[in-house]
């Protein structure tokens, strides 16, 4: 699973972070859905949390982040990119976002 961004850039604000966290999700999601009998629950989960990430960024998009802040969110991503085990991408779709929003500074 490669990224699907530019090697280097590095997010600015909320939205863009939220777009490499959300690419990185349906990643572990098309993964995850190689276990058949997970399939519901992958699909579920990545709903679940896309859902909740785009209301953050309804309401916090435009806001710019520290770059250290969006330096964390690509190293997530490219640590979920990592991951080739299909159980352990089921594992990572709730992981995954939660870091990302702690590091956004906002409850999971």
């Amino acid at each position: 699973m490669e990224p699907d961004r530019a090697p280097g850039v590095i997010p600015a604000t909320v939205s863009a972070a939220i777009a490499i966290t959300v690419d990185a999700l349906e990643s572990l999601a098309a993964l995850g859905e190689d276990v058949d009998d997970e399939w519901q629950y992958v699909q579920d989960l990545t709903a679940a949390w896309r859902d909740r990430l785009t209301a953050l960024e309804v309401i916090r998009g435009d806001d710019g982040i520290e770059p250290t802040i969006g330096a964390a969110i690509v190293l997530l991503a490219d640590e979920a990119a990592r991951i080739t085990d299909p159980h352990r991408a089921i594992d990572w779709l709730s992981t995954l976002p939660q870091v990302a929003l702690a590091s956004l500074g906002e409850r999971p």
